[in-house]
């Protein structure tokens, strides 16, 4: 009898979600029309045909990708309230959507009129007698989930399944992250709509949601504000380019795609980043000690540069040795950020030059007749370039290579250790810039600046005009062979330290969303800071779970980093997510019995279900045979996502391994997508996995100085089975 109950509620659903589809097609061909007339404007002939096209052209591309995006999942939840309030049920989906007559078909889940269906609870049902989640696969409706929220309404609606959320949990997971927009609960809506200006922090321990809930707010900012996040635009920035692959789906799934999405190593435009240093190093490239080095850098001579310039004018011979040049340099790095200084350096030059004019046949001539002698010989110009080119940050970074120059940078800063990880970390060969080497480049960017823009028809003007003032007419000149110095350095750099090319000053964004918030270093909040001077802020993040062992420092670095321009401490909006969603109650035991023992104070969430599968602890005599043994079983009882994961140091050893099976190669297939994937304990940050292998938790535990932390993450990443194998 149930079931034929259940059957007719699909097929109900079902008519009404072929409406809107219908809907939805009328709508994109409605869109298509506007596209079609906009380009039909463009050939006008006219300035304001093409304006017009323009606008009219993105307004069509805009809603296509919005309905495009949103076609899978269309509809997805219906609310029923009581007879009094309303007679007729409210369908909430993806986008909002209009019949023809106006008339709404499907509330847009971020609308006001569908916040009742994630803030209404049987504790307060605001009105909503029941809550239905329809479950479906492309634009087929496979079945409905119903929860009662008011028990004591007068109602004969049939209430079918195991409850919304019970049902999603018990899904296999695949390797991306995925929309929770049908079963969003209220301690989560919470903060999804919560005040749009400020700091918005979302805490809360493994499995809790944080994530997705902050994802959710980006889209809920779009929809709020479109004008203001999307002409400003949102950066994502996550701690590793695996999680971001992990979440890049969800904000398409919700119709934006107005986001930029950046792992750490990725932040800064121009560079890649993905390899790790060890801990003990990136301990010190993370300290904002390296704050007063690289101040320290800028001020260096060009490594390589002219150390003298000797001319000989009528009867004097004037020379710019060491000391001199030093006064020069001196005197232009007063004048604001290094390459802000390049109009200045040819009259800096020529003015220490002229103060050692003394003979007579030159002093018969003024100044202006010496700079105009001087300022256009290829000579004077070629050592001007050499002296003070244009610099650019990368470039910078790796003078530190030259042990000589990190001395002189870090005496006074660092201690000896660690000036001496610094050496070894920068000697090891060409190696592609790391993740810890991108916040110490933007830096660099910041106390370099942008060169000034000179516009080349100017320039040449300049030059033909005899009467203009000669100082500093020789900087105009050098423009080109700056230029082509800089495309010199730029060709001849290693792969993975390519320069950046985007100005400091077009950093900035409207809304900066941080995840992972608790294992950024100093250095790569001031990094992250700098796109948030303006903006409005999503800080996710769970101390236990922290990868840097100076969490006071950190901490100090991120309260200036979301200071206002003025200096104004932002407004902060406290969210505090309770239950884990993620794991099963039997694991999260064994995974918080484990943070109590190591004295991590973690935050623990309640699980919200049980599965009766405890955690397996193995011993194997043969660490091969074991992990074959694991995955073999694991393979066979769960349909989703297996992890291996183990320390950095045996990486290589555990991927040789898989790759040596035969019987789990389809489960590597498909890189990014694949069903099995090995792992660091830092890799699985913010990732899950039905079942998962951790390999030697000890020598997670060992590998750095906040390992326990790093394992604690580890073994709350399995949604129904874990096992734990080690050798002793």
């Amino acid at each position: 009898m149930q079931d034929d109950v259940a059957a007719a509620e699909v097929a109900h659903e079902q008519e009404y979600v072929d409406t809107v589809y219908r809907q939805l097609i009328r709508s994109a061909a409605s869109a298509q029309r506007l596209a079609a007339e906009g380009h039909s404007r463009g050939r006008l002939g006219h300035e304001g045909g093409l304006v017009e096209r323009d606008a009219m052209v993105f307004q069509a591309a805009r809603r296509l990708a919005s309905l495009d995006a949103a076609h899978e999942g269309l509809v997805f939840g219906r609310i029923d309230m009581r007879a009094e309030i309303s007679g007729e049920p409210r369908y909430i989906g993806r986008i909002g959507l209009r019949d023809d007559n106006r008339d709404i078909l499907l509330v847009d889940w971020r609308a006001p009129a569908a916040a009742l269906f994630y803030q209404a609870t049987p504790a307060a049902p605001q009105g909503v007698v029941r809550r239905r989640i329809l479950r479906s696969q492309g634009e087929q409706v496979l079945g409905v989930e119903d929860d009662l929220i008011d028990a004591e309404a007068d109602t004969d609606l049939p209430i079918i399944g195991e409850g919304a959320l019970m049902a999603q949990l018990s899904r296999a997971r695949d390797r991306s992250m995925h929309s929770i927009v049908a079963t969003i609960q209220a301690e989560q809506d919470r903060a999804i709509r919560a005040p749009e200006r400020g700091v918005v922090t979302i805490s809360g321990g493994p499995g809790t949601g944080k994530t997705v809930v902050a994802l959710h707010r980006a889209a809920y900012l779009l929809y709020a504000d479109r004008r203001r996040y999307e002409t400003g635009g949102v950066l994502v920035v996550g701690p590793s380019g695996v999680f971001m692959r992990y979440i890049e789906r969800v904000l398409p799934s919700l119709g934006e795609t107005a986001v930029a999405l950046r792992s750490l190593g990725e932040v800064v435009d121009g560079l890649r980043a993905t390899r790790r240093d060890d801990p003990a190093v990136a301990e010190v490239k993370g300290s904002s000690r390296m704050v007063d080095l690289l101040s320290r850098l800028v001020r260096e001579p060009v490594p390589g540069g002219p150390e003298e310039l000797r001319w000989f004018y009528r009867d004097d011979v004037i020379v710019l040795g060491r000391r001199e040049l030093d006064g020069v340099r001196r005197q232009l790095l007063g004048g604001g950020p290094r390459n802000r200084t390049t109009t200045r350096v040819a009259s800096a030059l020529l003015d220490a030059m002229w103060r050692q004019v003394r003979g007579e046949r030159a002093l018969e001539r003024t100044k202006g007749d010496f700079v105009a002698e001087v300022r256009d010989d290829d000579r004077f110009l070629d050592f001007a370039a050499a002296w003070w080119p244009v610099l650019d940050a990368s470039g910078v970074l790796r003078w530190l290579r030259d042990p000589e120059v990190l001395h002189r940078a870090a005496a006074g800063v660092l201690d000896e250790e660690s000036e001496r990880l610094l050496a070894k970390s920068w000697s090891a060969g060409e190696q592609p810039a790391s993740v810890e080497d991108v916040p110490l480049v933007d830096e660099l960017r910041y106390l370099l600046g942008d060169p000034p823009l000179v516009d080349a028809d100017s320039m040449a003007d300049t030059l033909r005009d005899p009467e203009l003032e000669a100082l500093g007419l020789a900087d105009v000149a050098l423009q080109d062979t700056r230029a082509e110095l800089a495309e010199d350095r730029a060709e001849s750099r290693p792969r993975g330290w390519e320069a950046p090319t985007v100005r400091v000053e077009d950093d900035g964004y409207a809304h900066v969303l941080v995840d992972e918030a608790q294992d950024l270093t100093p250095m790569q909040w001031r990094m992250v800071g700098r796109r948030g001077r303006t903006a409005t802020w999503t800080i996710v993040g769970d101390p236990a779970q922290s990868s840097w062992p100076q969490p006071a420092e950190a901490e100090t670095a991120r309260e200036r980093a979301l200071l206002s321009p003025s200096g104004r401490t932002k407004e902060v909006h406290a969210f505090h997510l309770s239950k884990n969603y993620r794991n099963s109650a039997e694991i999260y035991d064994f995974a918080a019995d484990y943070a109590e023992r190591v004295g991590l104070a973690a935050d623990l969430p309640e699980a919200v279900r049980t599965t009766g599968e405890a955690p397996v602890e193995r011993v194997a005599t043969d660490l091969e045979t074991g992990l074959r043994e694991a995955l073999a079983e694991l393979r066979g009882r769960v349909e989703g996502t297996i992890g291996v994961v183990g320390a950095a140091a045996r990486q290589v050893e555990l991927r040789s391994w898989v790759a040596g099976w035969p019987e789990v190669a389809d489960d590597l297939a498909g890189g990014a997508e694949a069903r099995l994937a090995v792992l660091t304990g830092l890799e699985t940050k913010g990732l899950e996995f039905d079942a998962i292998v951790v390999v030697e938790p000890e020598e997670i535990e060992a590998e750095s100085p906040t390992g326990r932390a790093t394992l604690y993450v580890v073994l709350t990443r399995a949604t129904q089975l874990m096992t734990v194998l080690q050798t002793g």
